[in-house]
């Protein structure tokens, strides 16, 4: 292994900042690009460029800088990545994958296409083609692109919605009234070797349409879990790609499974992997881009990860009240992501809860959230 490789990572959000942490214990030099110049990986990478993620010859320059090149975020600009890919770069994911990933209406058709199981689906030009398939209401649109953290979704009951529709290519999903939703982190070398971490159930906040908290493993039958681990498996060796990626799924209550969406990359729903599996979704990552064996999947204890997310009301420079408290309790791991500036609804940081019993997990993260306040 040469630990002195330059690896360049588009994106400098939270994500990008832990694959950071667990690079430097290899060594590793990092290289950042982010539009924003406060981004949370500015202060720990080694080089960090201010520039549009979505920009051709930025992200063309940035990749001719460095050894390999990932991404903590699927908004980039892919042509870019295709030309560099073309030269010799390598990069992880794939481009091709990246490009089916990152397009909401590439991405269902791939998985109609491979037979992966997902909900009904029809693709839209505008707010008209809405309002020509009324009888496929009611069904949550979806933005094509750049949709992110529940931005870019929203539900349509009827055509009295409309006033909430999105104008722009998107997608009109069939609303599936599931149980409960999970997801699988998958690890590809891109030679033929996968593994899965055990997948993990998602509490969403209804305010803001994120994940409020996870519980690792999820409280799924063992048939569940095993068909739950062959499709995202399955949905991983069709795109034909290294890389982490996290298939999301609906769990309906009758038992079925349909995959929701698929992350090119590291994931919210792996946050837990760093103080509860052997080898975390960064350390994946890390192995993958230095060529290293897949690390081993498995828990070593039951973990809850809950969101820190800035309060209703407060923007600014962020505080943070009841910190102290938290961090006297037991089995609790603080992670906050370096950004100056709350608001609302803002995911600022996120806390790990390790312990054998869940519903006493459930308990200390409902005492966190009345502790713990981010406010400005």
């Amino acid at each position: 292994m040469e630990n002195n490789k330059t690896i360049g990572i588009l994106g400098g959000g939270q994500l990008g900042r832990m694959l950071i942490q667990q690079g430097i214990n290899y060594g590793l030099i990092t290289y950042v690009l982010d539009k924003d110049p406060n981004a949370s990986c500015k202060d720990i990478c080694n080089k960090f460029v201010v520039g549009d993620l979505l920009d051709f010859e930025t992200v063309y320059q940035f990749g001719k800088m460095v050894d390999k090149l990932t991404i903590e975020i699927e908004h980039v600009n892919v042509d870019a990545l295709l030309k560099l890919k073309s030269e010799g770069l390598q990069i992880i994911p794939d481009p091709e994958a990246l490009k089916i990933i990152q397009d909401k209406g590439l991405q269902k058709a791939f998985y109609k296409e491979n037979q992966i199981p997902t909900a009904d689906f029809i693709l839209l030009n505008n707010k008209s083609d809405l309002e020509k398939n009324s009888a496929f209401l009611p069904a949550f649109q979806k933005m094509r692109k750049l949709g992110y953290d529940g931005k870019g979704v929203t539900r349509i009951e009827n055509l009295d919605n409309l006033t909430q529709a999105f104008d722009c290519e998107s997608i009109l999903e069939k609303y599936f009234d599931f149980e409960k939703e999970i997801s699988v982190i998958v690890v590809s070398d891109g030679k033929g070797n996968l593994a899965c971490y055990d997948p993990v159930e998602l509490v969403f906040d209804p305010k803001y349409n994120l994940v409020d908290y996870l519980i690792s493993p999820a409280n799924i039958k063992p048939s569940i879990e095993n068909e739950a681990k062959a499709i995202a498996k399955k949905v991983v060796e069709e795109l034909n790609s290294p890389g982490i990626f996290a298939v999301e799924l609906f769990l309906g209550k009758n038992n079925e499974l349909l995959v929701n969406e698929t992350a090119p990359r590291a994931h919210n729903s792996g946050h837990q992997t760093i103080e509860g599996n052997y080898s975390s979704q960064y350390d994946q990552q890390i192995r993958l881009l230095l060529g290293l064996p897949i690390g081993s999947v498995q828990a070593h204890s039951h973990s809850l990860m809950m969101n820190l997310i800035g309060e209703p009301k407060y923007s600014g420079k962020a505080k943070y009240e009841g910190i102290e408290t938290v961090m006297a309790m037991e089995g609790i791991y603080v992670h906050l992501y370096g950004k100056l500036d709350t608001r609302p609804g803002r995911k600022m940081g996120h806390i790990t809860i390790i312990g054998d019993d869940t519903a006493n997990m459930i308990e200390q993260s409902k005492k966190i959230k009345q502790i713990l306040k981010i406010k400005a």
